[in-house]
C-alpha cells in the first residue's frame, strides 16, 4: 500500500514548519521525506526519486535554488515547488526557468501547496481578477528583504539601498500596504 503513495521530499531549515507541513502532508496521503539541508536532501534523492519536492528558497549553504538543479540533475520528472518568506519576481522567474513547477510565498498551507502543483492555466476572462500588486507594496517588500539580510541592521540596509537611513526607517516601520 505505501508503494501507491506519491512521495515527497520536504526540505525546510526551519524544523517546526517543516515538522507540521510533513504531518500534514502525511496525512493527504504522501510518503514525506524531510531535510532541514540540501546535502540531506539530495542524499534522500539519490536514494528513492522523489516524484515531488517542496523546497524552502533560503536556507543555511546552498539555496534552494541550487537544490532545485541538483534535484532536477538527479531526476528531471520530479515536479518541484518553491516556498519562501522573501518573495520576488526575479527569484520566482529564475525558479521557474530552472524547472519549478510553481513559487509560493509562507505562510503556505497545504491546500496552497497542493494546489500550486497543478497549475491552472488561467483563461483570458479570470485574468482580469488577478492582482498586481501595488508599488508601495512591492517597495515595502523589497525594503524589509534587504532589512532581512542585513539583520536588522539600519545602516547597513540603508547603504546598500542608496538612501538615508531616517528614510529608510521610516518608510520600513508603516504598516505592509496593502494589495
Amino acid at each position: 500500500m505505501a508503494e501507491s503513495r506519491p512521495s515527497l521530499l520536504l526540505v525546510d531549515d526551519d524544523a517546526t514548519y517543516r515538522e507540521r507541513l510533513a504531518k500534514a502532508m502525511t496525512a493527504r496521503g504522501y510518503e514525506v521525506r524531510a531535510a532541514a539541508d540540501a546535502e540531506v536532501a539530495v542524499a534522500l534523492a539519490e536514494a528513492d526519486s522523489p516524484e515531488f519536492a517542496v523546497l524552502d528558497l533560503r536556507m543555511p549553504g546552498e539555496s534552494g535554488l541550487d537544490l532545485l538543479r541538483r534535484l532536477k540533475a538527479i531526476d528531471p520528472t520530479t515536479k518541484v515547488l518553491m516556498l519562501t518568506g522573501y518573495g520576488s519576481i526575479a527569484t520566482a522567474m529564475e525558479a521557474v526557468r530552472l524547472g519549478a513547477v510553481n513559487y509560493l510565498t509562507k505562510p503556505a498551507d497545504v491546500d496552497d501547496i497542493l494546489a500550486a502543483f497543478n497549475p491552472v492555466e488561467p483563461s483570458h476572462e479570470s485574468s482580469a481578477d488577478v492582482e498586481t500588486p501595488s508599488l508601495a507594496r512591492v517597495e515595502w517588500e523589497h525594503l524589509q528583504r534587504v532589512l532581512n539580510d542585513c539583520n536588522g541592521n539600519l545602516s547597513e540596509a540603508a547603504r546598500r539601498l542608496g538612501m538615508h537611513r531616517r528614510s529608510l526607517q521610516r518608510k520600513a516601520s508603516r504598516k505592509r500596504p496593502a494589495k
